[in-house]
């Protein structure tokens, strides 16, 4: 009986130890750090397929979207941020400790209409018109300054989990290839350079004027003509203006990239990406 009754003590033991330290973890994700697996190629090459980064979520403050998704399809588990956190004012386009970000600023947010994390890379401000003319970014009438950056070359062939292939400048290279694209420095008002990438002229080089409304944000991928973003409204299932309560937090380093299809084949890690910040 003795015997029993300490095994049934050991196993309540173990699940509170396991409870506590869900809690600690579900915490620390939810107030400071929050960890994101670069799933495509639309930040290229600020940002690869495989790089493992974390989210500063303290940098804008916290709203319900701060709050973590659950998602787990292979045993139907769907929890939203606002299912949790939707008490904290959803709809209120406000946010708690709110810090303003900055032009130039990789950004982790929820998508307005499916409520997925994205990242890209915060172009226009509110109150900002924004205009991209023969792939060229305009801010409020002004050409953003652009300086020739050499050029981005990659194997072809797929590429992450979900073994995309990428898009090439060059046309259609075979598996193992070299896939290149052209590299451009742009350079915000604010003095924030970053690299683009350009692969062909498309439609999304040449839009009207885009006026950000206020209390939220107009957002792109530096992969240019492979990023679904703010160029695409959110009613042709793109992204839309961003609004303010949306944001979770700012990418500022890599932690460790992997090259191949799982971030735990630590056999393909990039020897060159170990905390590198992002720019």
């Amino acid at each position: 009986m003795a015997e029993k009754a300490k095994s049934d003590s050991g196993i309540v033991e173990t699940i509170k130890t396991i409870f506590w330290a869900l809690l600690i973890a579900g915490v620390f994700r939810t107030l400071f750090f929050q960890p994101f697996w670069i799933p495509s190629g639309s930040m290229k090459d600020t940002l690869l397929i495989g790089d493992f980064l974390f989210v500063n979520k303290m940098t804008y403050g916290y709203s319900y979207s701060s709050c973590p998704s659950v998602r787990i399809p292979a045993i139907g588990v769907n929890v939203d941020a606002k299912d949790l956190c939707g008490w904290m004012g959803k709809g209120s386009n406000d946010r708690f400790m709110g810090g303003e970000p900055e032009r130039g600023d990789v950004v982790v947010f929820r998508h307005p209409v499916t409520g997925f994390d994205f990242i890209k890379r915060l172009i226009g401000l509110p109150g900002d018109k924004v205009q991209i003319k023969n792939g060229v970014v305009h801010l409020n009438g002004v050409a953003v300054k652009r300086e020739d950056g050499g050029v981005f070359r990659e194997e072809y062939g797929p590429q992450g989990p979900q073994g995309h292939r990428p898009r090439c400048e060059n046309g259609p290279v075979g598996n193992g290839g070299v896939c290149a694209k052209s590299r451009i420095i742009e350079t915000l008002p604010n003095g924030v350079s970053y690299s683009t990438l350009n692969i062909t002229d498309q439609q999304s080089d040449h839009t009207g004027v885009y006026t950000v409304p206020e209390g939220h944000f107009f957002f792109m991928g530096d992969n240019r003509d492979n990023s679904t973003d703010s160029r695409v409204p959110q009613a042709a299932r793109g992204v839309g203006f961003v609004p303010y309560e949306n944001l979770i937090g700012r990418a500022d380093r890599i932690m460790f990239s992997s090259a191949g299809r799982s971030m735990f084949a630590f056999w393909t890690w990039r020897s060159d990406r170990f905390f590198k910040g992002v720019e």
